[in-house]
């Protein structure tokens, strides 16, 4: 099921689908500046439409603020520029992926969502190692039928944004 073909609340509908049916190897895909990148499914709690983010003093560039998600405050990340992508606009296709970290959700926006893959960790090749913001987030690499999959260690992405959240709170 690609983003292409259907819409956001259908591609939600089968997200519950595949995370009553997950497995360790399966991985949800988005697109941040064209490249397609993947995430651990049994991370994702759900998917929503992009919504404006309420700006919070003393945070990083990449932490946009927090949103209300049905009563829940939760923080906001801007994958694009947490790993060095330029920033844009937000439009019809972006998304925010809400994940699970530390026991909380942590918003992820995203240009879109794609799709859910199958992926056997023996078929991971490790990134390699040069030193970057980037590169220390990707967790590896995977071919499928539709081109290579960054694979993203999700824990990477978000460490430095708990340390924020931190200092908010406080």
């Amino acid at each position: 099921m690609s983003m292409d073909d259907v819409g956001l609340d259908e591609l939600e509908g089968h997200l519950d689908d595949e995370v009553a049916n997950e497995g360790s190897g399966r991985h949800l895909t988005f697109q941040l500046a064209g490249q397609v990148y993947g995430i651990e499914l049994r991370r994702v709690r759900e998917i929503v439409r992009a919504q404006r983010a309420t700006p919070v003093p003393d945070v990083p560039d990449y932490v946009l603020g927090v949103m209300n998600l049905r009563g829940t405050v939760v923080p906001v990340v801007d994958a694009r520029r947490r790993m060095g992508i330029q920033a844009r606009d937000a439009d019809e296709r972006t998304c925010v992926i809400v994940c699970s970290y530390e026991g909380e959700g942590v918003g992820v926006v995203v240009d879109t969502v794609c799709d859910v893959i199958d992926v056997d960790e023996a078929d991971v090749v490790e990134a390699r190692s040069e030193v970057s913001t980037r590169n220390a987030m990707i967790r590896g690499l995977v071919r499928t039928t539709a081109g290579v999959r960054i694979l993203l260690c999700l824990d990477r992405l978000l460490e430095r944004q708990a340390r924020s959240d931190e200092s908010v709170a406080a």
